[in-house]
C-alpha cells in the first residue's frame, strides 16, 4: 500500500511510519518536524517565520510540494491544520489532495473541534481542560482555544471531518468527544511507540533505590504558557511540600523551556515523572517516559483502562486534580513504598508492549485502511 502521512506532533507519524515500512509499505512523511522538537520527515515542510520573504518561501514550497503528492492510496492527516497557515487557505489544499489520491483519513489526536465544544459543556467529564468540579476554569490558554476552535478552525475541521473517510482517535477523551457528531466514521487506534531495545540503565537505577542514601528523582516538564493549563504549577507545588516532608528521599527535576535533547537526558536520569494533571490519559510525553521504564503519576481513570481493553495492568499512578491528592498518592504509593517502583517500571515496560509497539498499531491502521478500500471496490 502506498500511504501519504500530512503533518505530525509528538512524533505520531514518523513512528507510525516506521512500523508501515517494516510491514513493507511505502509511506512519505511531509511535516515541519513539529517546530523546534525537529522530529524526522521524509519532505519538509516548514515555515521559518511568519515575516513576509519567509510566508512567500513557504507558500512556494507548499505549491512546489503538494503536485507530488499524488497517487497514493491512502492519505492521513494529523491535524485540520495541517499546514501552517490560516484556516481558510488550508481547505483549497486539503480539496487538491483529495483530488489526487484515494481514501483521505483525520487524526484527532489532540485539541481540536469536538475536544473543546465537547469540553465546554459541565457533565462530558467529571473534570477537564474547561471544568474542574463543576466550575469552569479560566484561563488564558483556554480562552484562546474557545476562540480558535469554536471559529475558523473549527469551521475547517467541520469541511474536512464531514468529507474524509474515516476519523481516528488516539486519546479516550478525543473518542469520547468525537462521538457526539462522527460515530459513523470514528475509530479508535492508540499512539504508536518507539520501544527501546534495552532498558538496562533504569533496572540499574530502580535497584539502587534500596540502597543507602538513594533517591527518588521526580521529573516535571515546565512550559511557562501552559503551566496552569496543564496542572504542572499544582503538581510542582505538591513536589515541594513532599520535599520539605522527605528531604532525604527525593529529588526534583525540573526542566523549564528546555532544548529537546536536554530535556530528554534529564528525563532518563529520573525515576517518576508527573505530566496532565487533568487527562483521564497518559498523552504521548507519559506514554514515552513509560517505554523507558518511570513510573509515571497524571491521568488514568477506568474510562481510559477500558477503551484500551486492560484488565490486569494499572503501571500509572491515578491522581485526582487537586494538589492534596497527587501529595497524598505519591506519599503512600512511592515515598513510603520505593521497593513498588521496580515493579511499576516493569508493567510500564510490559504495557507499552501491550498496547503501543508500532508494529501492532501499524497492522489496525492497515486493517481499517485496507477495510475502508474494500468498500470502494479496490
Amino acid at each position: 500500500m502506498k500511504i501519504l502521512l500530512v503533518g505530525d506532533y509528538s512524533n505520531v507519524h514518523w513512528t507510525l511510519a516506521e512500523g508501515l515500512r517494516a510491514l513493507g509499505h511505502q509511506v512519505t512523511v511531509v511535516s515541519d518536524g513539529d517546530g523546534w522538537k525537529n522530529y524526522q520527515r521524509d519532505i519538509d515542510l516548514r515555515r521559518r517565520s511568519l515575516g513576509r520573504w519567509d510566508t512567500l518561501r513557504y507558500l512556494l514550497d507548499i505549491r512546489r510540494t503538494l503536485p507530488r503528492l499524488r497517487g497514493y492510496d491512502v492519505v492521513q492527516l494529523i491535524n485540520p491544520v495541517f499546514l501552517n497557515l490560516r484556516p481558510h487557505r488550508i481547505l483549497p489544499y486539503y480539496q487538491q489532495l483529495r483530488r489526487q489520491n484515494g481514501r483521505m483519513f483525520l487524526g484527532s489526536f489532540g485539541i481540536d473541534k469536538p475536544w473543546v465544544e465537547e469540553g465546554l459543556k459541565p457533565d462530558t467529564f467529571r473534570y477537564s481542560d474547561f471544568y474542574l468540579f463543576g466550575q469552569r476554569r479560566h484561563n488564558a490558554f483556554t480562552q484562546e482555544m474557545e476562540e480558535n476552535w469554536l471559529g475558523p478552525k473549527g469551521e475547517l475541521f467541520d469541511r474536512i471531518a464531514d468529507d474524509c473517510d474515516g476519523i481516528v482517535a488516539s486519546l479516550y477523551e478525543n473518542y469520547r468527544c468525537c462521538q457526539t457528531h462522527y460515530a459513523d466514521k470514528l475509530h479508535f487506534i492508540p499512539f504508536p511507540i518507539p520501544i527501546p531495545a534495552s532498558n538496562s540503565t533504569l533496572e540499574t537505577q530502580n535497584s539502587e533505590l534500596g540502597t543507602r542514601n538513594s533517591k527518588l528523582r521526580f521529573f516535571i516538564g515546565i512550559q511557562r504558557s501552559r503551566s496552569e493549563y496543564k496542572g504542572t504549577d499544582i503538581m510542582l507545588s505538591a513536589l515541594r511540600r513532599l520535599k520539605a516532608e522527605f528531604p532525604d528521599r527525593m529529588e526534583i527535576v525540573c526542566a523549564e523551556n528546555v532544548p529537546f535533547q536536554q530535556y530528554c537526558q534529564m528525563l532518563n536520569d529520573s525515576h517518576v515523572l508527573l505530566d496532565q494533571l487533568y487527562s483521564y490519559t497518559p498523552a504521548m510525553n507519559a506514554l514515552q517516559a513509560m517505554s523507558q521504564g518511570l513510573v509515571v503519576v497524571g491521568g488514568a481513570e477506568p474510562e481510559h483502562y477500558q477503551i484500551m481493553g486492560e484488565d490486569e495492568l494499572r503501571p500509572i499512578i491515578n491522581v485526582q486534580p487537586t494538589e492534596d491528592d497527587v501529595v497524598q498518592q505519591i506519599r503512600n504509593r512511592l515515598l513510603l513504598h520505593p521497593e513498588a517502583i521496580d515493579q511499576l517500571s516493569r508493567d510500564s515496560i510490559e504495557y507499552i508492549r501491550r498496547h503501543h509497539d508500532p508494529l501492532h498499531i501499524a497492522r489496525r491502521y492497515l486493517a481499517l485502511w485496507e477495510k475502508t478500500l474494500g468498500e470502494e471496490g479496490l
